[in-house]
């Protein structure tokens, strides 16, 4: 019996309390607190199940084969791991004294199929003029910075965005944990790796970048920016990779080229401030803020373009596209409509030029 089948039936033993949980495509993601608190979010509510492990030796034993699995280690000196299951499901896993609940396992599930931009306008999270502004970003080669909180559909929607690609581009996909499911042939993905036992051996996001530029990339996507690699990323945007695209935490567009900003200061590469932001804001073309909202939807809330900075050096952002909400329904959802905002992009005339025009419907003399 192959090794790879031994793991993943082991797996399927030590998981066996959550099995069902796991297997019901209506829950996207499942979070165990301590082995008698099992939590599942449906349709972005949070329920408690009625789930349990026997014992806090049982749900550290299925942290640690998780871990295995994924090449990981979990211990006193580790406490805590990122990780995935045969599927492609993304776990991270932490350790008492820090979790103190016991042993803390989230383990968040992806759909086995490709979420598309069409399936997200079918969902509503995207209106079909959306999905026609952004298939034309893509088109023109611009850098994408896809921003938004925790659980907000960040990953899924740049999964998304990147169905847009042309299938001829050469695409190198830097992750700490592989979750992006691209679907065009030409893809070589990279995957960070942590230090071993002996603190030997790590390579990071930042060393995979690095790999990346050497590598003849026509588009660069990286998972998501969190520390230090921001100013590489910004700095292989600036450098000709057009096309290219990351995901940020951050709760507005404007808080987004701050945040990467503030992650590209912890490369501990001195630049002045002013020459920072001046590349930021050169780097990323168009943010995308993706939000969780009240009533657990998930929405595309602003499509806005990134313009240099101003006289006194500050970022600006002009939206092209945002959500409004209306109100709420008798059921508690919320109600509301993507908006063009009428405010024209600066690479309009780019469009034309390239041809892409032929192609609009929705958009035609939208930004005439």
């Amino acid at each position: 019996m192959a090794a790879s089948s031994v793991f993943e039936q082991s797996l399927a033993y030590f998981l066996s309390p959550v099995a069902d949980l796991l297997a019901d495509p209506a829950v996207s993601e499942v979070m165990i607190n301590g082995p008698g608190a099992i939590y599942a979010e449906r349709g972005g509510q949070l329920e408690l199940t009625p789930n349990k492990f026997a014992s806090e030796t049982d749900l550290l034993a299925c942290a640690r084969n998780i871990a295995q699995f994924s090449g990981k280690r979990i211990d006193e000196r580790t406490p805590r791991f990122d990780g995935r299951l045969p599927d492609g499901a993304r776990v991270h896993a932490v350790l008492p004294p820090c979790a103190r609940n016991g042993v803390t396992v989230s383990i968040r599930k992806f759909s086995k199929t490709a979420l598309t931009l069409e399936k997200l306008v079918e969902f509503g999270s995207l209106s079909p003029e959306a999905r026609e502004l952004l298939e034309l970003i893509i088109a023109l080669d611009k850098n994408v910075l896809v921003a938004g909180g925790t659980g907000s559909g960040k990953t899924q929607l740049l999964n998304a965005l990147s169905g847009a690609i042309p299938g001829h581009d050469r695409i190198l996909v830097i992750e700490d944990t592989s979750e992006l499911r691209l679907q065009q042939e030409h893809v070589v993905s990279l995957e960070a790796r942590a230090a071993d036992r002996h603190g030997q051996g790590e390579v990071s996001i930042r060393d995979l970048l690095h790999s990346a530029l050497r590598l003849r990339p026509d588009r660069i996507i990286v998972g998501e920016c969190r520390s230090g690699e921001a100013l590489d990323m910004i700095q292989a945007m600036n450098s000709g990779h057009a096309g290219s695209m990351t995901t940020v935490h951050a709760n507005s567009p404007k808080d987004a080229l701050a945040r990467i900003e503030t992650l590209a200061l912890l490369s501990k590469v001195e630049l002045p401030l002013v020459a920072l932001r001046a590349q930021v804001a050169g780097a990323i073309q168009v943010l995308v803020q993706a939000d969780r909202l009240a009533d657990g939807s998930r929405k595309v809330t602003y499509v806005s373009e990134v313009l240099p900075l101003d006289n006194e050096g500050r970022y600006q952002v002009q939206h092209l596209l945002a959500f409004e909400p209306s109100g709420r329904d008798p059921k508690g959802k919320v109600l509301g409509a993507h908006k063009l905002t009428g405010k024209r992009p600066t690479f309009w005339d780019e469009v034309k030029a390239k041809g892409l025009d032929a192609r609009l419907k929705l958009l035609k003399g939208a930004f005439a």
